[in-house]
């Protein structure tokens, strides 16, 4: 086997989180290392390889040149066009909790703490980088342990996405989490918080809105950042919580009816609209307004519409030392309006059964690689015709401050209390603390 060499065009910063960006669009919290697929090829067939960042995509890595015995044929990829992040990501959890019946009656999300001791929300797979000059790609398999130590495997996305299309268009298709809001498209690895916010659980379920479809954005040509987006999806299954989920328990002890999906009516639309501006030298503001639209399986008739507004505020003085200190104000408040079919046994008329939740949180970070956090939030709803306990659309108020470290980019340390008051069970406390650990490249997050 012949030796191979590896250049580095530069080395790579350590900064949690990142810096704002001047456009106000994406930050990368975490800042990807090489390639180690190209580094394999390369030694297997005695190349020399050069790695580079791309200057393109700050932060991520390409092959920038590769010497063989034999010339290379022509490729849509020369030129260092490409790029492969393979990473791997764990999050545990640990704690206790008041009540023995924490993913029952507190924690409803599918990659929150579910019982008293350890919990494996999350550990997943990614494969992410660009196919050619058109299109990037990313995989995304997740891995999960339940209460009884069961591992669940599911693909959450996979997706391709263009990259040169003209007038500020965008085509991303495949399976993937919906543009709504702020906190929905984020994996747990990028949330703030331990667990995922009641107002979502209320609106999406368990695991969020996601479901194979297409989606196109156009970013318009403004002297500030705005961007239009519409998602086309399937919206079926588990991950389509109030449309065609025919296992959800939350459609109020009403059996559910097939629906057939007869045309573009039967769809899920999930329009968006986002923009930015600077609200001076050292801060940015974002601002966002989504829906969700389509059928639900009640009814054969039946509807569901999901409004959401969003909000995000960041302040970082000019003289911050690798993202500290930073100051940042966050919050979402969603309204679900749901067309509940009759359902003879028991008897349940139809009716319309409103939702509404919100959540708001500060971060401060107050030191490198300390963020302390607050977060509090609420949710409710009109009562409707079915008498029995429906934790889904049950009142509730969460209080949750928190305590972030990160040793380096590629590791985190939180300890998160929560304050539960709920219709159904009272007051309870929780205690949890989160180990996360990431390894080898990931790609870049939005701002």
């Amino acid at each position: 086997m012949r030796s191979m060499r590896i250049a580095w065009a530069t080395a790579p910063e350590s900064l949690v989180p990142a810096p704002l960006p001047q456009d106000g669009k994406v930050e990368s919290p975490m800042i990807r290392s090489s390639v180690v697929v190209t580094v394999l090829a390369a030694a297997l067939c005695g190349e020399t390889v050069a790695v580079a960042e791309d200057p393109t995509r700050p932060g991520e890595v390409s092959e920038v040149g590769a010497t063989s015995p034999l010339p290379p044929a022509p490729s849509p990829r020369a030129g260092g066009s490409w790029y492969m992040n393979i990473s791997f990501d764990l999050l545990v959890d640990f704690g206790w909790s008041t009540t023995p019946n924490v993913s029952d009656v507190l924690n409803l999300g599918d990659h929150d703490p579910v019982q008293r001791g350890f919990t494996i929300p999350n550990s997943e797979l990614v494969f992410e980088g660009a196919v050619d000059p058109y299109f990037k790609g990313l995989g995304d398999v997740v891995l999960k342990l339940d209460e009884e130590g069961e591992t669940s495997v599911e693909l959450e996305e996979a997706y391709f996405v263009t990259t040169s299309l003209p007038g500020g268009l965008q085509i991303k298709g495949g399976q993937f989490f919906t543009e709504f809001g702020r906190l929905n498209p984020r994996h747990p690895h990028q949330w703030d918080f331990v667990d995922q916010p009641l107002a979502l659980n209320r609106a999406f379920g368990p695991d969020g809105l996601r479901s194979p479809g297409a989606q196109v954005s156009w970013l318009a040509p403004t002297p500030f950042y705005m961007e239009l987006l519409l998602g086309v999806l399937n919206g079926t299954g588990e991950t389509a919580w109030s449309f065609l989920n025919p296992e959800g328990s939350d459609f109020h002890g009403r059996a559910t009816v097939e629906r057939d999906r007869r045309g573009l009516q039967d769809m899920l639309y999930v329009p968006r609209v986002a923009t930015s501006f600077e609200t001076g030298n050292e801060s940015t503001l974002l601002l966002g307004a989504s829906a969700a639209l389509g059928p639900n399986n009640s009814g054969t008739d039946a509807d569901s519409r999901v409004y959401g507004a969003d909000a995000f505020w960041k302040w970082r003085p000019a003289n911050a030392m690798k993202g500290f200190p930073f100051f940042s104000v966050q919050g979402e408040a969603l309204y679900r309006h749901f067309e509940a079919g009759a359902d003879p046994i028991p008897p349940l008329p139809e009716e319309i059964l409103r939702d509404w939740g919100y959540y708001a949180q500060i971060l401060w970070g107050f030191r490198p690689r300390w963020v302390a956090g607050l977060r509090g939030e609420s949710v409710g709803g009109d009562p409707g015709a079915f008498s029995g306990e429906d934790v889904w659309r049950a009142d509730r108020t969460r209080v949750a401050p928190n305590l972030t470290w990160y040793p380096t980019e590629f590791s985190k340390l939180r300890l998160q209390y929560n304050y539960d008051r709920g219709e159904f069970f009272g007051t309870e406390h929780s205690l949890w603390f989160q180990m996360e650990v990431l390894l080898g490249a990931h790609g870049t997050h939005k701002f």
